[in-house]
């Protein structure tokens, strides 16, 4: 069975490429497509493994670092893709990357970690602070992305969300159903047995709508310990924020990050996250999660058992999460909670996945 993956873009290793190394693992000999890829700065040897071919996006000037503004011409670079001859098509979806054109006996199965975030719901939060100008701009594009990205929802045969939060967004959007397979964490570098030291963590990438200046201001204002693993757009201005219990350290291998995870009080989570992969990766390490009481997190964090939740997403919410951990802890021990993360291991996103696989395989359209 010839087997075509393919993921809006290759040119950092974060969540979505995580779920994609899986995905090769299940087809071992499937081909990827993307618009553009960068293998060095990417730094997967699994998905390096593969044949990865690019869209034309990929031979424009300066694709690599310029590649968002190119975002009105990718669905006309993967509407030309040939993918004749493929018997199974999967596209793992955040960008443009679904609406491929496929023969009509080939199965195509989106899997879904979201809605694109900047054309729908989010695209107040990108836009913010841009000049007036550039809003007048990107309005009328966004528009025509809002009507392809709906279009082209009724390609494939088969959508599977990433979470029941994104399941929500699938319908609202798109106008269809999904079925929910939470992504795979793989929990082989964490510990939970080191003992823990007085400070907070937030890990992910640095952009608006994760709200990571949200932990910064909190822990200033608290006087709190605060350790920012990340880079983005917004690191600059969190290091000029960052008081003196804070630290910004920037992008940091696994091994490192899992480190900060072992030793820390807790993770500090005041985005929407669609599912969000740090706080099961945080669980996994012993370490209880604040999290705002929206999004994935309501899925995978447990309100006074492996986290605290807070209500209103502002400085003020965030701090009455961390003074309730203080003086209340979490009723899980690290064990437990490290026990309660397996639930996303691997292994169970390989199973419901394939399953879903199969069903569309044998004719089933949902």
């Amino acid at each position: 069975m010839r087997t075509a993956i393919i993921h809006y873009w290759l040119l950092n290793r974060r969540g979505g490429e995580r779920v994609l190394e899986e995905l090769c693992g299940l087809f071992p000999d499937a081909d990827l497509f993307t618009h553009v890829y960068d293998p060095e700065r990417l730094g997967s040897p699994v998905i390096s493994g593969h044949t990865v071919r690019t869209t034309f996006i990929g031979r424009l000037p300066w694709a690599r670092k310029l590649y968002q503004h190119y975002l009105p011409l990718m669905p006309l670079a993967l509407e030309q893709l040939d993918l004749r001859g493929y018997d199974l098509v999967i596209s793992s979806e955040s960008g443009p990357a679904k609406g491929v054109i496929t023969a009509p006996d080939t199965t195509h199965v989106c899997y879904c970690h979201s809605p694109m975030r900047y054309a729908w719901d989010l695209a107040p939060d990108y836009m913010a602070g841009a000049s007036r100008p550039r809003r007048a701009l990107v309005a009328p594009l966004l528009h025509y992305m809002r009507l392809w990205d709906t279009a082209s929802a009724t390609r494939p045969d088969g959508v599977a969300a990433n979470s029941r939060h994104v399941a929500r967004r699938i319908r609202s959007f798109w106008g269809r159903e999904s079925r929910v397979v939470h992504p795979p964490v793989d929990q082989r570098i964490f510990r939970h047995d080191q003992p823990r030291e007085d400070f907070y963590l937030h890990v992910g990438e640095l952009v608006r709508y994760k709200r990571p200046e949200l932990a910064v201001e909190a822990c200033n204002r608290l006087g709190r310990p605060l350790v920012v693993i990340g880079g983005g757009p917004l690191e600059a201005e969190l290091r000029r924020m960052a008081g003196p219990t804070v630290r910004v350290l920037g992008r940091l291998s696994d091994a490192e990050v899992a480190g900060y995870y072992a030793r820390c009080r807790a993770l500090l989570f005041p985005g929407v996250e669609d599912f969000g992969l740090t706080p099961v990766e945080a669980m996994a390490s012993g370490a209880p999660v604040l999290a705002l009481a929206r999004g994935g997190a309501l899925e995978t964090v447990r309100g006074g058992e492996t986290g605290v939740f807070f209500q209103e997403q502002s400085v003020e919410g965030l701090m009455e999460a961390m003074r309730t951990l203080e003086r209340d802890g979490v009723s899980l021990s690290a064990g437990e909670m490290a026990a309660h993360a397996a639930n996303w291991k691997p292994e169970r996103f390989r199973r419901e996945f394939s399953a879903l696989v199969q069903e569309a395989l044998s004719g089933a359209r949902w």
